[in-house]
């Protein structure tokens, strides 16, 4: 009987285990699974990916990397103009802007090179609000780049002042950004343009400086640098000017026939060829290439700062009248075109003819055959500035071709 405790002892041992192992499996806080946030992925601007190009017979692609900067301007679906534009709309491109507040200033004009060939690409032309083209003489063109909308950190290369920059700068009200000039052009644009005249010197950088080898395609524009430059070291102004005459309407217009490809010769070796492309809704740009043998080839033209082909909106042939004072020097009538004069609107593989005007110190103004306001697709616009005698022929159905012809 002596072995009864000690089997009551042990079963009352195990008992107690057995009860606080199961008191230990109620009672203990096991924490509940920490909760990890998802964030959201970083945004990072996707490049836009470069439009296939089917060559014509003679062009040569070369392969385009990928971009590195993409212009900014925001589509907008409404139409706006010729006057009335909201305050967050550009009245040079019929598009919206992020912050209204860059509207608050004058446009910058920017002298841009195109010869010798071996400057180009060129940089910062797809972040122009609009690009006028014009020959200067000796079988070459220059450019005179508007922005407004958006700025950009390099436009160039630089070159000098011509006499088209006095009509030009005035219509556009804005800041003229040039490397030197003809001491006859000099004299008027200073004398029309006033502080707004900016010609690169030591003191004008990080707006217009000299980069590089300091040769004369050296000389680059920060179009925002420059305006800061002009309304703190010029005292040029800082509210917008009065920039409104065009109109935009997404709407594609009935048009006078199909506008698919416009070429303008400005001389034997001198291309401009523009090519609708209707993946972009935009007119590609193309230009001549001349190797050694002098052999003429036409090659897409790119922007430096993204590397991806020249794209715009609409494409005008605007004639104007030229008067030859020498070989390389031309004045050409802007502010004087008072009665209007032909243009070609080309838009959305569409030709539209239109009438041109200068009204004042304005921008300037398009209207269709019948007096309304023409109809520009939102976005910008490149001129190619002719000669009133140029010849326009359609070559084949919606492929046209401009020989440039003084005046």
């Amino acid at each position: 009987m002596r072995d009864q405790p000690i089997f009551k002892g042990v079963l009352f041992g195990l008992m107690m285990i057995l009860t606080l192992a199961f008191s230990a499996c109620q009672g203990e806080n096991v924490p509940a699974p920490t909760s990890t946030a998802t964030l959201a992925p970083t945004h990072t601007d996707t490049p836009q990916p470069t439009a296939t190009i089917t060559p014509s017979a003679t062009a040569t692609l070369t392969s385009t990397p990928s971009p590195t900067l993409t212009p900014s301007a925001t589509p907008t679906l409404a139409a706006y103009g010729p006057t009335g534009f909201p305050a967050f709309v550009n009245p040079l491109t019929g598009l919206t802007v992020s912050d209204p507040d860059i509207l608050e200033r004058l446009p910058v004009l920017v002298k841009v090179s195109n010869f010798p060939r071996s400057l180009r690409p060129h940089a910062g032309l797809s972040f122009a609000d609009l690009v006028f083209e014009y020959y200067i003489g000796a079988g070459a063109t220059r450019f005179t780049a508007v922005y407004y909308g958006q700025d950009t950190k390099q436009a160039g290369p630089v070159r000098s002042a011509r006499l088209i920059d006095v009509g030009l700068g005035n219509a556009y009200q804005g800041i003229l950004a040039f490397a030197s000039a003809d001491a006859f052009v000099y004299v008027r644009v200073v004398d029309a343009l006033l502080d707004r005249a900016i010609t690169e010197s030591s003191n004008t950088c990080p707006g217009l400086c000299r980069t590089g080898n300091g040769d004369v395609n050296s000389v680059f524009v920060d179009t925002a640098e420059l305006t800061t430059f002009a309304v703190e070291s010029r005292n040029v102004a800082s509210t917008a000017p009065n920039l409104e005459g065009m109109r935009f309407d997404p709407s594609v217009p009935t048009g006078d026939g199909s506008g698919q490809r416009v070429q303008v010769r400005y001389a034997s070796n001198t291309i401009s060829e523009w090519r609708f492309d209707s993946a972009t809704g935009t007119y590609l740009r193309w230009i001549e290439d001349v190797d050694a043998a002098n052999n003429v080839t036409l090659v897409p033209l790119t922007d430096r700062l993204t590397n991806q082909q020249l794209g715009f909106s609409n494409v005008v042939v605007l004639f104007a009248a030229y008067t030859e004072l020498k070989p390389t020097l031309h004045d050409i009538e802007i502010l004087g075109n008072t009665f209007g004069r032909r243009a070609i609107l080309f838009r959305d593989g569409q030709r539209l003819e239109l009438v041109w005007k200068a009204v004042g110190n304005q921008p300037l103004q398009f209207f269709l055959p019948d007096g309304t306001p023409a109809p520009f697709k939102p976005g910008n616009t490149w001129f190619e500035v002719v000669g009133v005698n140029s010849a326009v022929e359609e070559v084949t159905s919606g492929a046209w071709e401009v020989e440039f012809r003084l005046p």
